[in-house]
Order: C-alpha cells, then structure tokens, then sequence
C-alpha cells in the first residue's frame, strides 16, 4: 500500500530515551552495570493501585492498569540498594547525571531552565517499585533543520530508567510479573520533539540527528536496549497514538507506515459499521453447556468455563487486517489477554479444536445470523467478564473513533494495544528530591567543553585522513566517528576510506539485507578487532561484510573465531603454493603476455583465495612468481 503522508494528514513526533554512561545511578549510589539474572540476592512481592494526583484526579492509565490486578516480583543484587527497593527515600540528584544532559540540551540549542525540578510519574505497570517514575525537565526551545523542514525539540528531561521485565509466573489468580532492580534508576536523557515530522524518511534522520548528537558527548551507554524511541503519530480523521519501545532505527520508518495503515483501515472499517447498522450486545452469556463434551484441549486446559458475546453486523470485520500479522481480531485480543485469557470468534471457527456443530450451537444461543459475529473466552467466569467487557468497549469504539492509546511496538514493524494515553494528572511534584539550581558559572565550563561541530569535524577528516567531501561528511554526521577516530590511531596501516565504508555502507547494506541481521548487536570491540586481524593481513578487506554478517547473529564470539568458523584462515605457505600451482600451469600465457600477465592472473587466484588474504599480498606474491618464469625464460 503506497502512502502519501501529505495527503493523510500525517503528524509525528519522536521521544528518545537514552541511558548515560554514568559512574552511578540517579537518585542512589549503586552502579549502573547491568547483572547476570541469576545472581539475583533478594526477591520480593509488590501490589499497586492508583491514587489521586495533587489535582485530585486519577489517571485513566494508571487506572486501567489497577483492574488487572497483578502481582509484581522484584529481583534485587548485591548492587542494589534500599532506593531502589522503595524503602528509603531518593537522594540528591546525580550532578554527572545533570551535566550531560545540559551538554545535550546545548548541543541542540535549547534554553535550559533556571532550576530543575524533580517530578513524580504515576506508572503502575510494576516497572517502578514505588508506583511512580521520578522525571526532571531540563531545557526546552531548540530544534533540528531537515530537508524537508524544521523540526522542534521541546523538551529534554532527566529520568531514571525502569525496572527490567524479565518473565512472567503463573496462572489465573497466581499470575505475576518478575522485574530486574538492576536497570531501575540508571540515569536517562529524554527528548521530545514536537509533532513537525511528516514522512517516514524524516522521522529516520531526525532520530539519527539525536541519536549524533548524544553519542558525540561520549558519555551515553552504546548497545540493544540502551536507547529506546517512542513515536507520537496522528493523521487526519484518526488520533494520535504513542507507539513505545523501538529500540532498532531501522524500524522507525516501518512503524509509522504501519501506525498509517492501522489507522487508515481503522477509519474505514468505522465507516463499514456504520453503513452496516452495526450494534454492539452488552448481554455476557455462560456458554459452558455448549463445549461439556468438547475435545478441544484450550477450552479443557481452562476447566471447561466458556463466555462469550454476540457483535451484531460484524461479521468479517474482525478478520480485517489492519498491519502485518494482526487483524481487527488481534485488536480485541490485546484486551482479553491483559487479563490472561485468548479470545476466539466465529470468523476463525471451526479451529482450536472446536467443531462446526459447536460454532451452529454458539449461534443458537445469540439467535446470531451470517451477518453477526460471536466472540468467545476460555476462564472462569469472573475472569471471563473481566476480559470481554474490556472487548466489548474496544467494539464499541471502534463504531465511533480511532482511539487514542499507548501500543508496543513489535518486531516486525506492527504493534500491539498497551494503555490509554496517560493524561496531564499522572504528573505531581516529588517532595523528597531538593531542586538543583541551574549555576551560570558551570554553564559556562559545559559550553567552553562541547563536543566540535560537524563542519569543523569534516574539514578536520579531510586534512588528517585525506577522506573526499562525501566520505568526510558520511563520517563526521555519523553516530561511529568516535569508533572512526580510535580505529585510525591504533591501525595507522588500515586505509580510512575503507574504515568510513564499514562503518556507514556496509552496515546501512547489511541492515538492508532483511530480518535476521540486527547490525545494533555489534559493538565496538568487533570493530577494533576486526581492524586489527585485518591490519595483519589476517584475511582480505573482501571479507568484512561476511564476518560482520556472521556476528549479528553470533555476537558473543571474537572476529578471530568468526574467521575460523567461516574458513577465512589460510596459511601464507599454502597461499604461496596455491600461486605457485596457478603460474606454472599457465606458464605459456605468462610468456606470451610478460609482465602483463599478472592482472589477468590476479583474478584467477582471487576466485581462490578472496577474503582470506589481502589483495595487495596476493599481487606482490603472484608478481614475484611471474617474474621467476620470466627470468627462466
């Protein structure tokens, strides 16, 4: 489906979470180096529910969360402490914490405020131990210049991190959610744009903008999970929706196609109901009677408890597919499962082990014609009305709006239903955490110290590298010239232009090459490795893009065991019979031809030996081989 985004009215905006790469945590002074799970010292239990905020509202989210009634575990460390435990109150805000994010906020030209304030965020999701997330504004006013237009920055924060959801126990009444204490707390930079990006192709440079311009302070975490993008999409007619948690770049652009298409067919299939005089029956009906003697095992794994309800008109409508992989029926899904339960209905039936004489049973009971359509739950009965009156009033909307709500972005581009949008009453002031005044004299030191501008670094590429306008540009703007610069000073032999291409092309092309290959798992040590192998002649530059390949998907082995697995190692004695074998065998053509002979030759042996020695070797070892014969005559 081809989309024109100025036609469809498209609005975004884009909130970047980065971790900074501090000696200790926000509020607390525990590290902030992830742990292996399994040395986990401490658990313990957790429930929360929603309050009033000083303006004496509840927030619909945090109230939404509170009826599904969660268990939350926490896993603590040796590295942990009381803060994060919810058990002793919040220290003084980290200074480390607060002077890079002045240094980004200046970076972007923004104004930052005369003291900084510390907030409470109502999150009841159990990613917080105490209920809320502590967030502090830091500047507001700048922005960023796109080809296709300017784009505001109005707002950078300070706020921890949250806990890491880990896995999740249990059943029914026993479900629970297991979070890690290890990320709570780890210092975070927030950005947010206002809603001035209106294609997909410029909500990707305005995220690799930012994304620069906090690398280049050199104090930001680097790997999966350390930068995460939220995206803010509306069209005309639909809502603005929050889309939460990208953590790859590449799929920005394939989010906010998605998130244009959903809402797209939303706004069609309203309009379907519409003209069909659709109607959606409140009436919860027990259907436990219709499956006693059923063999599917998702109706006897739940104890045989089936309710289920009558959707008059929308027939069909629940298998519209609305992204990849999800349909209108994954929609009402995301609804039923918040409390535990699948949903099925009569547009997928017979399936799951049910019969087509069950499915006429069903339709019995609702006096449903081919016109409507029965949406069904396996669970005990409180469960069961639980999960469908949540559907129904999913149903229900779907006649009248496009929703606004909070989703989680999925893998592959499509994302699911997380919360309603939260709204201005989650937000009241944190009492234990003095505010920190913004001094004059120590934004002044933070100014004197900002990272060069990419012009001064391109011209400086240019004259010390000897890069071309365009590589140097490539270079200078991209997130990896710090890793650029310290591969030059330790391999001086290693050509630059070879460097800016690995570290630009050959990754925007790997990323190209389709699922599967997640390039973000790389980190600096393969690259500093891979330079130095290859500053040994250990294999041929050819090479690079196989062993790169090789460690998105093996990420925890060494280049040098990449090498060894893809079969790249040769030993130059066996180089050498190899060209040996190659010129004795065409010894009349090297006559014939003299010194000209080896050009042609070099492809011959480089069929054999690409990527496993470097080219230059290969053409000083066939040109001495070549001269031998010459000289025999």
């Amino acid at each position: 489906m081809k989309i024109d985004y100025h036609k469809v009215g498209l609005k975004a905006g884009l909130e970047i979470h980065q971790q900074l790469d501090t000696r200790t945590k926000l509020f607390c002074k525990c590290p902030t180096k992830l742990r292996d799970k399994k040395e986990s010292t401490l658990s313990f239990k957790r429930y929360q529910r929603a309050s009033k905020s000083e303006m004496g509202e509840v927030d619909k989210a945090a109230l939404e969360e509170e009826k599904y009634s969660r268990t939350f575990i926490y896993k603590g460390y040796n590295s942990t402490c009381l803060v994060e435990n919810d058990e002793q109150p919040p220290g003084e805000l980290n200074q480390e914490a607060v002077d890079v994010s002045l240094e980004v906020a200046l970076l972007l030209n923004m104004n930052p405020v005369d003291a900084i304030h510390t907030m409470r965020k109502i999150v009841i999701d159990g990613s917080n131990t105490c209920g809320f997330q502590r967030t502090a504004l830091v500047a507001m006013g700048g922005g960023i210049e796109t080809e296709e237009g300017f784009v505001a920055v109005d707002s950078l924060s300070l706020e921890e991190d949250a806990a890491q959801k880990i896995e999740t126990e249990g059943e029914g009444d026993a479900y629970a959610v297991v979070y890690s204490l290890d990320r709570l707390g780890i210092p975070l930079v927030e950005i947010g744009t206002a809603p001035d990006i209106r294609t997909v192709e410029q909500a990707r440079k305005v995220a690799e903008h930012l994304g620069m311009i906090l690398r280049s302070t050199g104090k930001v975490k680097r790997g999966l999970g350390t930068i995460r993008q939220d995206i803010n999409i509306s069209i005309e007619g639909g809502a603005r929706v929050e889309l939460k948690g990208v953590q790859n770049l590449r799929l920005i652009g394939k989010i906010v196609e998605n998130e244009v298409i959903r809402q797209t067919k939303l706004i069609e299939l309203r309009e379907e109901l519409k003209r069909r005089g659709a109607e959606v029956e409140r009436t919860i009906e027990d259907l436990s009677s219709v499956f006693e003697r059923t063999a599917s095992n998702v109706i006897k794994k739940a104890g045989g408890g089936v309710s289920g309800v009558c959707l008059r008109g929308f027939s069909g409508i629940l298998g519209t597919e609305l992204q990849p992989e999800r349909r209108f029926g994954s929609e009402l899904a995301d609804f039923a499962n918040k409390y535990g339960v699948g949903l099925m209905h009569t547009d997928e039936l017979p399936a799951y082990g049910i019969t087509a004489e069950e499915v006429e049973h069903l339709k019995r009971t609702f006096d449903a014609t081919e016109a409507d359509c029965v949406v069904i739950v396996a669970a005990e009965r409180e469960r069961a009305e639980k999960a469908l009156k949540a559907v129904l009033s999913r149903a229900e909307e779907a006649m009248r709006e496009v929703p606004k709500e909070t989703r989680r972005a999925l893998p592959n581009g499509s994302s699911a239903y997380m919360r309603p949008l939260p709204g201005a009453s989650r937000m009241y002031p944190e009492t234990d955490v003095p505010p920190v005044e913004i001094d004059a004299q120590r934004l002044k030191q933070i100014k004197s110290k900002l990272p060069e501008t990419f012009e001064h670094r391109k011209e400086r590429y240019r004259e010390k590298f000897g890069l071309n306008d365009e590589l140097a540009d490539k270079i200078s703007r991209n997130s990896n010239f710090g890793l650029f610069e310290r591969i030059m000073e330790s391999y001086v032999n290693i050509p630059a232009t070879l460097v800016v291409r690995t570290l630009t092309d050959t990754l925007a092309e790997l990323m190209q090459e389709g699922e599967g290959i997640e390039v973000e798992k790389l980190e600096d040590r393969h690259f500093m490795e891979l330079f130095k192998l290859l500053s040994a002649n250990t294999f041929g530059k050819e090479a690079v893009p196989d062993i790169l390949k090789f460690l998105t998907n093996q990420p925890e082995k060494s280049v040098e065991r990449a090498i060894e697995e893809i079969g790249l190692r040769m030993d130059m004695k066996e180089v050498g019979r190899l060209i040996e074998n190659i010129v004795n065998s065409k010894k009349d053509f090297i006559r014939d031809k003299g010194a000209r002979a080896v050009a042609p030759l070099m492809g011959i042996v480089m069929k054999e030996l690409r990527g496993k020695v470097d080219g230059k070797v290969i053409n000083k070892l066939l040109g001495e081989k070549v001269k031998e014969v010459l000289e025999r005559g």
